[in-house]
């Protein structure tokens, strides 16, 4: 089972030191969450992403323990430990660049194109791929991390690599990929307990390549529970929903600045691997309250999220709404979500029919102790909650009897 997570990056950034992280842990378990994530900015003097990406050593300024101290107080809540890195890529304000300028990605005697004032380390070279897999794995030798969130921010330009002959260096590009996945089988081999999560801006390399060594994928930077009933819909057309990672988020939304319900929020996030990226401290009593169940929701469902059956009931591309369902593959239970986006007036009484059911059994509506007929909840169906307002959702859990 997937755990779920709370990650600090949209609630601290960079600005974060020990004692700030451990009370966001803190409250995290209390509320239930399993996994504590940090996020850019632990290693060398990463205060803004103008730096440092390359020097994989912690910084004793905001870490003064380092990070099995950290990993320490966060166990000690009984809580597992993830962390973030960014391995492909290199600041040219780093240790790294400055005694090895010839190791990204360049075309020689032309200007280095920076994204995210970042560039691309070469990984067709062999000496670069030794490198990342001795920083990395340094690092996870160091503390007990089970969760490794690896980010690949920028594309790609001036693909050339300095130790390929000019007639060969349009093979960098294919180059990169091989030594990336060498990289990737080192690490994960050695390391075969933690879980990696693929991140590249998001989904921007959600791929079976990928996949194959970091079986979830962070399904885009935008959190926005809106604007993630496309993305997760659409990525549900070629990857299953156990690949995704989906999280709640902070309102207004830090990418569309969208305000949205922490319900609606949290019924998008739970049709993925489900997790936080806020600040819990900040929360009050009464949403404390609210994502402590959710998290005991999730928990129940869980299993049909991962690894049940996935059935598409409506398509946030067609119309103003989205349903979806997952189904345990031998139809004893199911989960059932439905979003609408904007509010109709006088809008007429709707139906959803459900799908996957086994339409010879009874199903009780948990909650409730209503028994409704597989037949009846796929054929029929039942009719959508009055929503009030813009944003709005509403969740189902079918048991067998």
């Amino acid at each position: 089972m997937r755990p779920v997570l709370v990650n600090n990056w949209e609630a601290t950034y960079f600005q974060f030191n020990a004692d700030k992280i451990e009370s966001i842990a803190k409250v995290g378990q209390e509320l239930g969450i399993e996994l504590f994530v940090l996020d850019d900015g632990w290693f060398g003097k990463r205060d803004n992403d103008d730096s440092s990406l390359g020097d994989w050593k912690v910084d004793y300024r905001k870490l003064p323990g380092g990070l099995a101290d950290l990993a320490s107080r966060v166990n000690g809540l009984d809580m597992q430990f993830g962390l973030w890195f960014e391995p492909e890529m290199v600041s040219p304000d780093s240790d790294l660049y400055r005694a090895h300028p010839d190791w990204c990605l360049h075309v020689p005697d032309r200007r280095r194109t920076e994204g995210r004032k970042q560039l691309i380390l070469d990984l067709s070279r062999e000496d670069v791929c030794d490198y990342l897999i001795e920083s990395v794995s340094s690092v996870l030798r160091s503390a007990p991390i089970t969760y490794v969130k690896w980010d690949m921010n920028r594309n790609m330009t001036e693909i050339g690599s300095a130790l390929l002959a000019p007639e060969r260096q349009r093979e960098t590009a294919h180059r990169y990929m091989i030594g990336l996945y060498r990289v990737l089988e080192t690490i994960t081999s050695e390391f075969p307990n933690i879980l990696f999560e693929s991140c590249s801006g998001g989904g921007g390399r959600f791929d079976p390549g990928m996949l194959y060594y970091m079986p979830q994928t962070w399904t885009s930077d935008n959190s926005d529970a809106v604007s993630r009933l496309r993305i997760q819909y659409g990525t549900s057309m070629v990857y299953p929903i156990s690949t995704m990672g989906a999280h709640v988020s902070a309102v207004p939304n830090h990418q569309v600045h969208r305000m949205t319900s922490l319900s609606t929020r949290g019924n998008v996030a739970m049709s993925g691997n489900f997790g936080y990226e806020l600040d819990l401290t900040q929360m009050s009593e009464e949403e404390k309250a609210e994502v402590k169940l959710q998290i005991e929701q999730y928990k129940e469902i869980r299993h049909l999220v991962q690894f049940g059956d996935f059935f598409r009931l409506r398509s946030p591309f067609e119309g103003n709404d989205t349903g979806w369902m997952m189904v345990a593959e031998d139809g004893s239970e199911a989960f059932a979500a439905y979003f609408r986006v904007l509010a109709e007036p006088a809008a007429p009484l709707d139906w959803l029919k459900f799908k996957g059911l086994d339409a010879g059994a009874k199903y009780r509506l948990a909650g409730s102790g209503v028994i409704y007929a597989g037949d009846q909840l796929m054929y029929a169906g039942l009719p959508v909650p009055r929503l009030q307002g813009d944003y709005q959702s509403f969740v189902w859990r079918f048991i067998r009897v």
